[in-house]
Parts: C-alpha cells; sequence; structure tokens
C-alpha cells in the first residue's frame, strides 16, 4: 500500500494538488494511509469521516432528501460526498467511499462488500461499483487499495 499511496503523492505534488478523503466504510483508513507517509502535509488537506447519514450532510453537504431516496450506499451519495469533500476544503482532488463493510448491514439488493467509490478532480466525478469479498478488515483493506487505485489512474490521464 506504501507504493501506491507514494505514487499518489508524487502525482497529486507534480499537479500542485491537495486531497481529501470523505469516508464511511473505512472510518478514515484511506486518510491514514495517506498521512502515513511524512511528508504528506504537502498533497493532503483533510480526511472527513462521515460514518453517519446526518454526519454526511452535516459535514459534506450531502441531502438528506438524496440519501432517503437512493440510500447512503449508492452512486449519488457516493459523488455527493466527493463534491463535498472538495467544496469543504482546500483540496482539488477527492476521493469518497460508501459501503456495506458487514458482517451485519447487507440485505439481498446491497449485500456485505457492496461498496460506491467516487472521485473528483477539477469539478469533474466519476464513480464506481464495487462489490468486494471477505470480513469486515479485508473489505475495508480491499476498499482502501480501490480508491487510491482509482484516484491515481485519473491523475494519470
Amino acid at each position: 500500500m506504501q507504493e501506491l499511496v507514494e505514487r499518489v503523492a508524487r502525482q497529486l505534488t507534480a499537479r500542485h494538488r491537495m486531497l481529501a478523503t470523505a469516508e464511511s466504510c473505512t472510518g478514515g483508513l484511506i486518510a491514514a494511509e495517506c498521512t502515513d507517509l511524512s511528508g504528506s502535509s504537502v498533497w493532503f488537506d483533510r480526511g472527513f469521516v462521515t460514518y453517519s447519514n446526518e454526519a454526511k450532510s452535516h459535514m459534506l453537504g450531502v441531502s438528506p432528501e438524496l440519501i432517503q431516496l437512493y440510500g447512503a450506499v449508492s452512486e449519488p451519495v457516493a459523488l455527493a460526498m466527493a463534491l463535498g469533500a472538495v467544496y469543504r476544503s482546500k483540496a482539488t482532488a477527492a476521493v469518497a467511499v460508501t459501503g456495506i463493510a458487514g458482517p451485519t448491514g447487507g440485505s439481498p439488493g446491497k449485500p456485505v462488500g457492496t461498496v460506491w467509490i467516487a472521485w473528483c478532480l477539477d469539478g469533474q466525478t466519476s464513480a464506481e461499483l464495487k462489490h468486494f469479498v471477505g470480513d469486515r478488515q479485508s473489505i475495508r483493506r480491499q476498499t482502501v487499495e480501490a480508491a487510491l487505485q482509482g484516484l491515481l489512474e485519473r491523475l494519470s490521464v
């Protein structure tokens, strides 16, 4: 994971960008991986841990109606989280994650391991649906890796 973070750091630094994270199911693990790297204050602005729906609305400006209509684990909410992280920070890049890490909380339509990851770069957003397998810790680690890998891919375009 450290090598992946170092690659993200190089891309962000070369482009004079700052990163913000908006995390639900990972509870701050993406921010922790980023700030484990010495000198990360050059490219990492802040992390929002918005585990509850109320926190998503209060901290990131996600509409409660959006959450009610689509559910917290949805593409529209993930995209709104990424945009909110940029708008409520000094960052020009953001990654957001919302999902069901388990072992409880799943449903037939959204089983454990369902995760939406969204990115925002210069106001342009994109999102991907992932279905991870494993226990809670494994799903959270896979989410962190996929979020950072997706960020790197978008920065490298």
